[in-house]
């Protein structure tokens, strides 16, 4: 059993590393040390939210990882945490962004993986659950972020 202090402790250390893995994902160029800091700091978060967190932010950290990967061109590790991320929604029953951004996960790592097809069946299934966001202000940044998932890249 966790005691509060050290609930809030893992709490506060899953928002501040989720957080700071946004800086530096935002960053134009990063070197190659704040590139393994970023993935460090995307785990860490996804740790201490298992800790503290139900299924939705499991799947939002996994969710992030994905992103992370997927921003540093290493498709076999974002193509894992999508599904992941994907498999907890699924699981547990999540809808809403979750599930949608499982779906932009998925297309994204798809993409940098080179498959057109799959990235292309992943994007007609983010739109149907982008659609499906409750949220106005979360549709919209969810279909603004959708369309920044890459092209298929050529190998």
């Amino acid at each position: 059993m966790t005691s509060k202090a050290d609930f809030e402790w893992n709490r506060k250390m899953a928002a501040h590393l989720f957080n700071s893995t946004w800086v530096l994902l935002e960053k134009k160029a990063r070197s190659k040390e704040e590139s393994d800091t970023m993935i460090h700091m995307a785990h860490a978060s996804r740790y201490h939210w298992g800790v503290v967190g139900g299924p939705k932010e499991l799947a939002i950290g996994e969710w992030q990882i994905s992103r992370v990967y997927a921003v540093l061109g290493r498709p076999e590790p974002a193509l894992y945490h999508a599904q992941r991320a994907l498999e907890i929604c699924e699981a547990n029953k999540i809808g809403d962004f979750p599930i949608a951004y499982s779906y932009e996960a998925l297309a994204r790592a798809f993409a940098i993986a080179g498959k057109t097809r799959l990235r292309t069946a992943c994007l007609k299934l983010a739109k149907v659950a982008g659609a499906k966001i409750a949220e106005e202000d979360e549709r919209s940044q969810f279909f603004k972020d959708l369309r920044t998932v890459p092209r298929v890249r050529q190998r």
